[in-house]
């Protein structure tokens, strides 16, 4: 029998040491990244030969996690605890055990170091990303003195539509329900407070979407990530816009998940496709200009060859929540649809130019839809909403099945028979999203529900049906009084805020631009990855010009895609191309000795640039 000397058993015993250590390391490392990328702020895995993509530099946490492998200490680069592992009691580092060999001490204790553990590796993210750090801590914090100022949140007098819903689901004809039902789940709470804190927090996740798109994914330095993420999180009418009870922020953020599932996978294995069927789905149900986001996903989906399959699952999986939903409105009302309203609001559309002198077989049912030039109303709301509608000739309710097909039938007619003025009122509505100044639209009374305002008013007495009203069900979803209150200064400093940091319609114009002009470097592969947030973002500015009018309000979903689409315009292999661009036209050679050959064959992607 042999025996061991000292000698080697120490040796023995440190080598153990030193795999144990590097095992946990890497089990930290993902831990770690899958976390993060669960959360949108994974940190950036390290590039090769683990140096920094913005300095050149060795990357302090790889050569500090690589001294740990080998002496058994998983220090990281500020000194402390490996983020896989209870910092040491001198703040030095300190061996993590394996999620096996983890101390059985009693629970508090091991709460303690699983608590310690976390706020580690939360502390070495931001550290590894310190301008986004600001930008969002920043952004949340301006979130907070909303809340504080405006208490529980504000409503608009769609909002009041949403919560009748909440109070008792039923399908609702003017309206899809989703985002009725977000609001259904939170009742138990009895707290707008709630809802608003909900909806700002999936406007921080969005810039947060889109930091981990650019920086992970395509490669962008840390400022330039951040940078992209302020049109966003920096907004007012953002911000404001996500304190109101209404449904656009959860649309925005189903949206932005959607497109995040997808251009994080170039090829979205079934369960993705799935997911992003799914949430598409929600979108539509939660606005009916969800719709089209399906048809530019898919035809993404068949311009970057992702297979039949992929696109077959997806929508499938739209198609399940939408068509179940249309199932419970036919079983309601019977009637196989989403809404009863579409007709009603293309209506809308054409009420300020359609003349029924050129409108060939105008049925005797739709003369009442007539309007005379001379008595047309300013606005193509108008011939919605206001008292003099030509939809108040008729009898019953104004959303009524008979009404949206009246409505939709002459719209259509409208558009067939005079389809220039219906292409100039389009074109008016979209560029006038371009504008530079923002001017009060479409009348006061509307225009003042999007901005932060002085008074605390009182909530409307309309009648919702025959037992409640609007003021009644907002409290009793509260439990108390639902009333918006100004609390001052937070309120004061919430509107000198919003007189001046807000994104101008020229500014969305240039970041459009700016997404447009990386499409062009690649235009050989139809723009790239950056097709789907650009034509997604295009497609939402335009879809309620072509169907409904103009609002403010429908301008922002389309924001955070336009920001993503203008931070994929400085991706490496755009620069690459321009940059190879720019030598042809100079005459001199690129890198590889000749002026045609770019040193990147076109259409393969360039290696990520990821670190700290």
């Amino acid at each position: 029998m042999a025996v061991e000397s000292p000698r080697g058993a120490e040796l023995r015993g440190a080598a153990a040491d030193a795999d144990t250590a590097e095992t946990t390391e890497v089990t930290a490392e993902v831990g770690a990244t899958a976390a993060g990328v669960a959360a949108g702020t994974a940190p950036a895995r390290d590039t090769p030969g683990g140096r920094d993509p913005d300095t050149g530099s060795p990357d302090p946490a790889e050569t500090l996690s690589g001294t740990a492998g080998k002496t058994g200490a998983a220090e990281t680069a500020d000194g402390g605890a490996h983020e896989g592992g209870p910092s040491g009691e001198d703040g030095g580092g300190a061996t993590a055990a394996a999620p096996d060999a983890a101390p059985r001490g009693p629970l508090g204790h091991r709460i303690t170091l699983w608590i310690g553990a976390r706020a580690n590796g939360t502390w070495a993210r931001m550290r590894r990303h310190p301008i986004f750090t600001v930008i969002i801590a920043t952004a949340a914090l301006l979130r907070v003195v909303a809340m504080v100022g405006y208490q529980p949140a504000m409503f608009f007098n769609d909002s009041f539509d949403y919560l009748h819903v909440a109070m008792g689901l039923y399908p609702h004809p003017l309206r899809p329900d989703g985002y009725s039902f977000l609001l259904w789940a939170l009742k138990p709470f009895h707290s707008f407070a709630l809802v608003a804190a909900v909806q700002h927090l999936m406007g921080l996740s969005m810039g947060v979407m889109i930091y981990a798109l650019l920086r992970r994914k395509f490669g962008l330095p840390g400022w330039g990530a951040a940078l992209a993420t302020v049109p966003v999180l920096f907004d007012a009418y953002q911000i404001q816009l996500e304190h109101l009870v209404l449904s656009d922020t959860t649309f925005t953020f189903l949206v932005m998940c959607a497109v995040t599932l997808l251009l994080w996978h170039d090829r979205p294995s079934w369960k993705i496709a799935l997911a992003v069927g799914l949430i598409i789905g929600f979108s539509w149900l939660t606005r009916s200009v969800g719709a089209p986001v399906l048809l530019g996903v898919l035809v993404f989906m068949l311009i970057r060859r992702m297979g039949w399959r992929t696109m077959v699952i997806t929508a499938a999986a739209c198609a399940l929540p939408v068509l179940s939903y249309m199932t419970w409105y036919k079983v309601d009302s019977g009637k196989f649809a989403i809404t009863e309203s579409n007709g009603i609001f293309l209506y809308a559309r054409v009420y300020k130019f359609a003349d029924c002198h050129k409108m060939h077989g105008l049925p005797v049912s739709e003369y009442p839809l007539c309007t005379e030039p001379v008595n047309r109303l300013p606005n193509s709301q108008d011939g919605i909403w206001n008292a003099a509608s030509p939809f108040n000739r008729f009898p019953g309710t104004r959303f009524s099945p008979e009404n949206n097909k009246l409505g939709n039938d002459f719209a259509k007619r409208a558009i067939l028979g005079q389809p220039g003025p219906y292409l100039k009122v389009v074109a008016h509505d979209f560029f006038r999203v371009f504008r530079w100044d923002r001017t009060v639209f479409p009348d006061k009374a509307t225009y003042s529900q999007y901005e932060f305002g002085k008074k605390s008013n009182a909530l409307p007495d309309w009648r919702m049906d025959a037992d409640s009203t609007a003021s009644g069900e907002a409290r009793a979803y509260e439990h108390g009084d639902a009333r918006t209150h100004v609390i001052e200064p937070f309120g004061g400093v919430m509107r000198g805020y919003q007189d001046v940091f807000y994104l101008r319609g020229t500014m969305l114009g240039g970041v459009l631009l700016l997404g447009l002009g990386g499409m062009v470097a690649l235009w050989r592969r139809f723009g790239g990855e950056a097709l789907l947030p650009w034509t997604l973002a295009t497609g939402l500015l335009l879809a309620p010009a072509a169907t409904a009018e103009f609002d403010y309000r429908y301008v922002l979903p389309a924001v955070p895609l336009a920001a993503l689409a203008a931070g994929m315009a400085f991706t490496p292999e755009v620069r690459h191309r321009l940059d190879g661009w720019w030598r042809r036209l100079r005459g001199r050679p690129g890198p590889g000795g000749a002026l045609d050959v770019p040193s990147e064959p076109v259409g393969r992607k360039v290696p990520e640039v990821t670190a700290g």
